[in-house]
């Protein structure tokens, strides 16, 4: 994987997995000032969970000059698209493009496998995440296009709890 600036990316090996969890948990304290409390609350992904992702090498990792692992980006790679899971930056580094550096990693990953789109489903009003998204080229798709696969994921939100009347799935086309 390539270098920007002080960070590096590169997919992540086994003992990056309790670093991930932890910029997991970390970011997701954000949400509580948002009054997403059940975010902030939310226990990390188990340990397995991410171990299973590191094996399949569906997890990119954001690495400073000081090798900590400062951000991640975790897929799904689909027949024509690339699911993007989850992406969380540490608070301490937000602000540096870092986010927008693990997405066009994944782009580029998506690319090379001939896939046409990044997929992702986010809240609609957080200001990072879709007003994010958009300025890094997604669009908001409407109800009326979700196809069964993004159905199924907006059911399985629902059943975790998630309010999707706040949340929109969101799509990047890629040339």
């Amino acid at each position: 994987m390539r270098q920007a600036s002080a960070v590096t990316f590169r997919f992540a090996a086994p003992p990056d997995a309790n670093a991930i969890q932890a910029i997991e948990f970390e970011a997701g304290q954000r949400f509580a000032s948002v009054g997403l409390t059940g975010i902030a609350d939310a226990p990390p992904m188990d340990i397995e969970r991410i171990e299973s992702k590191i094996a399949a090498r569906e997890i990119i990792v954001a690495v400073d000059a000081d090798a900590t692992r400062v951000g991640f980006v975790m897929f799904e790679p689909q027949p024509t698209r690339i699911y993007i899971q989850e992406l969380d930056v540490l608070t301490s580094h937000a602000g540096q493009g870092i986010g927008a550096a693990l997405i066009e990693q994944v782009a580029q990953h998506a690319l090379a496998r001939q896939l046409t789109q990044l997929i992702l489903s986010t809240y609609r009003e957080v200001p990072w995440n879709a007003p994010y998204y958009r300025r890094l080229g997604f669009r908001d798709i409407e109800a009326a296009e979700l196809d069964a696969h993004l159905i199924e994921r907006r059911d399985a939100h629902i059943a975790r709890g998630l309010d999707e009347s706040r949340r929109v799935f969101m799509r990047r086309d890629l040339a």
